[in-house]
C-alpha cells in the first residue's frame, strides 16, 4: 500500500508594520514648549542658496524647499522655534519635531510618528536627552557624540543627522544677520 507523501506548511511570519504616531502638531508643540502661549506659523521657503549654505554649514543635504516652523512666544516674548522634520529610517519615514531656542540650542526633539518595524527605541527619552543644548557648532558625531542603538542604528544616523541639519538651517533661514546676508 502506498501513502501519499506527507505535505508540511510552516507558517509564514512577516514583520507587521507598526505605523505609530506619537504626537500630532499641537502635541508636540505643548511637549516641547509645555509654557508657550502662541506658535506663529513661520514656514520656510528656501532657496537653493540657503539650502546649498545648510548643506556646507551641517553636510547633509536638506531636500526641500518648505520648512515646516513655527515662532514660539511666550506671553508675547520669542522664546523659540519649533520645528517639524522627517529623515528616512531603514525603509520608512521618521516624522519627528525639534525645538530650538533663540541662540541656537537644542531644547528637546520629540518623535512623533515612527513607521519601521524596530528601532523605535529612539523615543526613549535618554536617547533624546542626549541632543540637549547641542548646537551647530557641536560635531554631532553619532557613535561619539551620540550613542548609537544596537538595531537602530539607520533611525539613529538620520535623526542624529537631521538635527545637525535643522540647526544649520535655523543659522541659514531663521536668523536676522543670516537672512540679510542671502538677500
Amino acid at each position: 500500500m502506498r501513502h501519499a507523501p506527507l505535505l508540511v506548511i510552516a507558517p509564514l511570519v512577516i514583520p507587521v508594520a507598526q505605523a505609530t504616531e506619537y504626537f500630532d502638531t499641537a502635541g508636540a508643540q505643548k511637549a516641547l514648549f509645555p509654557s508657550a502661549t502662541t506658535f506663529v506659523d513661520a514656514k520656510v521657503h528656501l532657496t537653493s542658496d540657503q539650502r546649498d549654505k545648510i548643506k556646507e554649514r551641517s553636510d547633509v543635504k536638506q531636500r526641500w524647499d518648505e520648512q515646516p516652523v513655527w515662532r514660539v512666544e511666550k506671553e508675547g516674548q520669542f522664546v523659540g522655534w519649533y520645528v517639524e522634520d522627517r529623515v528616512i529610517g531603514k525603509h520608512e519615514f521618521i516624522r519627528y519635531a525639534a525645538a530650538l531656542s533663540p541662540d541656537g540650542r537644542v531644547l528637546g526633539i520629540e518623535i512623533m510618528e515612527y513607521l519601521e518595524t524596530y528601532g523605535d527605541q529612539i523615543r526613549q527619552a535618554d536617547w533624546r536627552g542626549q541632543f540637549l543644548g547641542k548646537t551647530a557648532q557641536s560635531t554631532l558625531d553619532l557613535g561619539e557624540d551620540i550613542k548609537n542603538i544596537s538595531g537602530a542604528t539607520l533611525s539613529c544616523r538620520n535623526i542624529t543627522n537631521g538635527v545637525k541639519r535643522l540647526l544649520a538651517l535655523q543659522q541659514v533661514a531663521l536668523t536676522k544677520p543670516a537672512a540679510a546676508e542671502v538677500k
